[in-house]
């Protein structure tokens, strides 16, 4: 599987608290930290809830 790499570029002050959660599933934990995982059908969707809030590269 490829490499996914998502760095958080917004903050989650105003977000729901699925977003907050799903990431914290993601593993990130402040702005401007940047997480790598598998590009598995699961993190892209957890990755594509919170796509308002961070950025992703190698897709």
């Amino acid at each position: 599987m490829a490499k996914i790499k998502v760095k958080q570029i917004k903050s989650k002050i105003n977000s729901t608290l699925r977003q907050k959660r799903t990431l914290e599933a993601l593993g990130i934990k402040k702005m401007q930290q940047v997480v790598e995982h598998e590009a598995t059908p699961q993190i892209l969707g957890m990755v594509n809830k919170v796509s308002h809030l961070v950025t992703v590269e190698g897709l």
